[in-house]
């Protein structure tokens, strides 16, 4: 952000609260850039018609072969709860029987704040229009991946007793 938004003059670094913000120089105005993560929503899926396993799914944008956990943005006024059954429905097409907290992680690289549950779904997988493929994997053939949802299913997978391999890099060279 390279400009005030309320009234137009050129942002400069200032001390806020303990930190260094992009700031409004005009002392009338006063407007900080918080630049506060946005919190996101993961879902580390059991397929329960699938004997447990874990769906993984593969988004249409993304121009590397790689499969991840089902995320999403929070709408307004949703619980994190919600949030995380409404993603499941709307891009899998699955119904979440139960949700439950893994752990929250910060996400610095995409300044997001995610979210993780372990969600138990029933239902025919029915993959929405960002996503390309899907692979079911039985949790102990799971390989968590090195950042941001990876982590949350490191902890999952440590919960449970799973042997946790060492991590991928979703990112190729």
């Amino acid at each position: 952000m390279r400009f005030c938004p309320q009234c137009g003059q050129p942002l400069n670094d200032q001390e806020q609260a303990g930190r260094v913000r992009r700031s409004c120089p005009d002392d009338a105005c006063g407007f900080v850039h918080w630049d506060n993560p946005t919190p996101v929503v993961a879902a580390i899926i059991e397929h329960l018609d699938s004997a447990g396993h874990i769906l993984l799914a593969r988004n249409r944008a993304w121009t590397f072969e790689f499969y991840a956990l089902i995320t999403g943005f929070l709408e307004r006024d949703e619980t994190p709860e919600a949030g995380v059954a409404r993603e499941v429905m709307e891009e899998t097409g699955l119904e979440t029987e139960s949700t439950d907290l893994v752990g929250v992680y910060a996400f610095p690289r995409r300044n997001e704040v995610i979210i993780v549950y372990h969600v138990r779904a029933r239902g025919e997988i029915r993959l929405n229009e960002e996503l390309s493929a899907y692979k079911l994997v039985p949790p102990e053939e799971l390989v968590p991946w090195e950042q941001g949802t990876g982590m949350g299913l490191r902890d999952w997978m440590r919960a449970r007793g799973l042997n946790v391999p060492p991590p991928v890099n979703p990112n190729p060279p």
